[in-house]
């Protein structure tokens, strides 16, 4: 299903901006004990995720049935989340769906239009009911905390314009909530209003949840494969359980990133060539840097630690940002995510009457994006820039379970080799606590004191 090729990662390959393979020889205790960690502690702790791969397919088929109604009735499918909860849904619908799905005949899309809403702007909200139907629309409101500002602002909108377009009593029926059970805000709504409510794991943070509930559910409502997918997510931490790196396609990916991170490459470009992959950069952006970026390691020591992830999509930004990886600071490491055949093929016309073009005419898009990935990766080489490449065999929903999984791999082994508490974010919190005061949330009032005493120098505001 994937193949990872790390060659240029290496010296062999990008001279002295590369790793010996004497080096990783060498780290094979670093990288022994990073791996430890992770195996030893799967299913344990902040580590369920891992063990989510393992749900047997009667409970997948159970899901998917009882979400049939979803799938066959609702005209649209609305995802309310943010982080991780917005993310996984996302990259997961645009990988499988057909990219052009909302704007599909009904008979054509087999499934309900779909819309991730993952952002509080008045403007987008207002836009969304303009195109939505109330009441043909279902709504699945996902936060593992129950507390999250955004999403629940968005859902006391929503359930009010149900309720009066509907009635209460049919309202109740297009809300669908993912949290935890037995606490948080949402949770105790759900139960007061009687929505239909699935949990999600003690031990599963926002950014590793896709193959949880958070996931599972709105993939269960558009008519994606669950069994195929967590198949896909099986077959991968079946890899990254094999101690040996030189086998283990997360470890040995997650190490090089580290090395290359310490040796100053702290910038992580991800850029898949396909544009069904395009939101797989948002959702590895969040899992790298959230669980990477911290100030202290476990041991409470000052490591200011994480590269910044950066997406981008090939061949779009070839032309505005592969300037700067080929010839600016040696401070980046570019991952490409490649497909080797792709669900359609589009010929390029062979037209005698247009005198130009002749290199074109009689090839296919498909075989002119392969040209594009080569060029560039030659590029970066030939510049001796540090890259590697994931390639799918083809998306399809077992693939992409496999990559996602990877993913969440490779995150967990560098937080492990970098000694860092991968699945705490004490910066995100800080923000959510300064929102709860300035909101005026009980509780908070020390905090809103602190947010008030910032100064702000008037004369460095510039009004034009």
């Amino acid at each position: 299903m994937l193949r990872i090729d790390y060659n240029n990662m290496l010296d062999a390959s990008i001279g002295k901006q590369g790793i010996a393979k004497s080096e990783i020889k060498n780290d094979a205790k670093r990288i022994s004990v990073a791996f430890d960690r992770v195996i030893k502690n799967r299913g344990t702790g902040w580590q369920e995720w891992t063990e989510l791969p393992y749900q047997t397919e009667a409970d997948l088929n159970k899901l998917t049935a009882e979400l049939k109604h979803v799938r066959e009735n609702a005209e649209s499918f609305v995802v309310l989340g943010i982080g991780g909860s917005a993310l996984g849904p996302l990259s997961v619908f645009n990988a499988l769906l057909h990219l052009r799905h909302n704007e599909l005949p009904k008979a054509a899309r087999k499934a309900p239009k779909y819309y991730v809403e993952d952002n509080i702007d008045p403007e987008r909200m207002e836009a969304l009911l303009d195109v939505v139907d109330l009441k043909t629309a279902y709504f699945n409101v996902i936060t593992k905390s129950g507390e999250t500002s955004e999403t629940l602002a968005q859902f006391l909108i929503l359930y009010d314009k149900l309720k009066r377009a509907l009635g209460e009593t049919e309202a109740k029926k297009r809300i669908i909530v993912t949290t935890t059970i037995g606490k948080g805000t949402l949770y105790n709504i759900a139960q007061t209003e009687g929505f239909k409510t699935y949990g999600v794991g003690a031990g599963v943070g926002g950014r590793f949840s896709v193959f949880s509930n958070v996931g599972l559910v709105p993939f269960a409502c558009m008519g994606i494969d669950i069994v195929a997918l967590l198949a896909g997510a099986k077959k991968m931490a079946e890899n990254s359980n094999i101690a040996d790196i030189n086998k283990n396609a997360a470890l040995m990916t997650a190490y090089l990133q580290v090395n290359a991170f310490e040796d100053g490459k702290n910038i992580s470009v991800m850029m898949p060539y396909a544009d069904s992959l395009k939101f797989m950069a948002d959702f590895y952006g969040q899992l790298w840097g959230e669980s990477l970026g911290k100030a202290v390691d476990i041991d409470g020591k000052e490591v200011f630690a994480g590269q910044t992830p950066v997406k981008a999509l090939g061949v779009t930004d070839q032309h505005s940002q592969i300037q700067l990886y080929t010839e600016g600071p040696f401070d980046k490491v570019v991952t490409f995510i490649t497909v080797d055949k792709f669900r359609q093929n589009s010929p390029i016309a062979n037209d005698k009457s247009i005198d130009a073009c002749d290199f074109l005419k009689g090839q296919s898009l498909n075989v002119l994006l392969d040209a594009e990935l080569v060029a560039t990766r030659f590029a970066l080489l030939k510049a001796k820039r540090a890259n590697f490449t994931v390639a799918l065999a083809e998306v399809n929903t077992q693939s992409i379970g496999a990559l996602l999984m990877y993913f969440m791999y490779q995150t967990a082994f560098a937080g492990a080799l970098l000694n860092v508490d991968t699945y705490n974010q004490p910066g995100v919190e800080e923000g959510k606590k300064a929102t709860f005061a300035m909101l005026g949330r009980k509780g908070y009032e020390a905090k809103l004191k602190e947010v008030q005493a910032v100064k702000v120098d008037s004369s460095l505001i510039i009004n034009v």
